[in-house]
Parts: C-alpha cells; sequence; structure tokens
C-alpha cells in the first residue's frame, strides 16, 4: 500500500478571487516509485490556541470564546477553522497542489473572532488529511488515504488580515436577524440616509447618553451642606 505524507510550504491571501479566500501550498509525497493516477482529499483545517502566547488586549478580546485568562487551562480548545475537498492530479514521488480554502469575515463564527483578535504572530493550524488515491503502474488500483495524515503549519497573521483588507478595507462585518434589517431599512428609507454607515450614526446620535453614577456621599453632601461624615 503506498504512504502518503503532507506538508505544508506557504500560504497566500488570494486577491483575485471573488470572496476572501486563502491559498495554501501543499507538498505531497508518496513512498516507492508507483505512480498516483489521481487523488481525491477531504481536508480539513483546524486552529490549535494553545499553541501560541497572547498579550493583553489579545487576552481581553478572546474572553468571549475561552473565557478570563486564568481558565485557559480547560478552555483553550482547537477551533475549527475550514473543511475542503482537493482534487490532486497525477504524479509519482512528489508533487504539490494548491488548496483554496474560502473565509468569511462573519464574526458569529468562532474561527473569525479568533483571527480577528489577533494583532501579530502566528496562527498554529494543524491540516488532517483522508480520502481516496488511485494508483498502479497499469490500469489502477484504489488505495484509502488514513485519516491520521497530518501537516502542522504555522500561519503569519498578515496574511488573514491583508486578505480581510482586500475584501473589507478599513470596515467590520455584522449579522443582523431579518426583522432587524427590515427595521433598518424602513428607518433609513424614511430619513433618505444615503448609506447604512448614516442610518447607524443616525440612530447613534439619537441615543442618550446614561446619567454617570449617583456618588452617595456628594449627594449627602449637597442636601446636608455638610463635608464631614
Amino acid at each position: 500500500m503506498t504512504e502518503f505524507s503532507f506538508a505544508c510550504t506557504g500560504v497566500r491571501a488570494d486577491r483575485y478571487a471573488a470572496g476572501p479566500t486563502l491559498v495554501f501550498r501543499l507538498r505531497i509525497t508518496a513512498t516507492g516509485d508507483t505512480p498516483v493516477h489521481a487523488l481525491a482529499l477531504r481536508c480539513q483545517l483546524r486552529i490549535e490556541p494553545a499553541r501560541r502566547g497572547y498579550d493583553s488586549t489579545e487576552a481581553g478580546s478572546l474572553t468571549d470564546l475561552f473565557g478570563e485568562r486564568a481558565r485557559w487551562g480547560t478552555t483553550l480548545h482547537p477551533v475549527q477553522f475550514a473543511q475542503v475537498p482537493l482534487m490532486v492530479s497525477s504524479f509519482t514521488g512528489e508533487t504539490e497542489a494548491d488548496l483554496v480554502v474560502p473565509c468569511t469575515y462573519d464574526m458569529d463564527i468562532a474561527a473569525t473572532r479568533y483571527l480577528d483578535a489577533l494583532t501579530d504572530g502566528e496562527v498554529p493550524l494543524l491540516m488532517l488529511f483522508s480520502g481516496t488515491a488511485f494508483t498502479g503502474p497499469a490500469g489502477f488500483r484504489v488505495e484509502p488515504v488514513p485519516w491520521d495524515r497530518e501537516a502542522v503549519y504555522r500561519m503569519p497573521v498578515g496574511v488573514w488580515r491583508e486578505m480581510v483588507e482586500q475584501h473589507f478595507p478599513g470596515c467590520g462585518w455584522i449579522r443582523l436577524p431579518r426583522d432587524t434589517m427590515d427595521a433598518l431599512l424602513a428607518y433609513r428609507s424614511r430619513h433618505a440616509l444615503p448609506s447604512w454607515q448614516a442610518t447607524v450614526e443616525a440612530l447613534l446620535a439619537q441615543t442618550p447618553e446614561p446619567p454617570p453614577p449617583l456618588d452617595p456621599l456628594r449627594a449627602l453632601t449637597a442636601t446636608t451642606g455638610r463635608s464631614d461624615p
């Protein structure tokens, strides 16, 4: 049976994709001289948060995912990033292929919130591979690619930020329920506002600032005219 091994040699943001997309470069090695006619792979990418450190700013931004830093020993679990198929054409011995991974900037997705919280450094990824190989010198035979094939890779945070800036320059993203969107659209139409940004800013301008909390000692002083307890 042919043994396969995988390694990731790099990643880039696809600037020509219609949506946010990362392209990982894979090196695939097959033992022996038996031709591999094709590989049908299932590729799963996981973020392993425990394999890097975090400064105080990053830790604060990750509180909603993992809780307070004191609890991270039990809460810093892997985060699912993507699961994509890959077809690899024929080769013998070794080949390279691009793994195209569509991404999202939906902040309700745990992986997106994690990546958005990072300011610098690298993202520790675990890449898991399984699937079917079609091999053989004459004709072909079908072999499984076992589920324990994997590769580790540390993706630069800058690549993720470059990808986001290509599609959402200087912007964030938020998902709202349909009825809330309908209400916002009606408000925008009633006030003839030119954009969603103007709509949100108009609503924020109408929201009164909450009064400062009352200082009990100051209130007592104002009532009695005395400053001593």
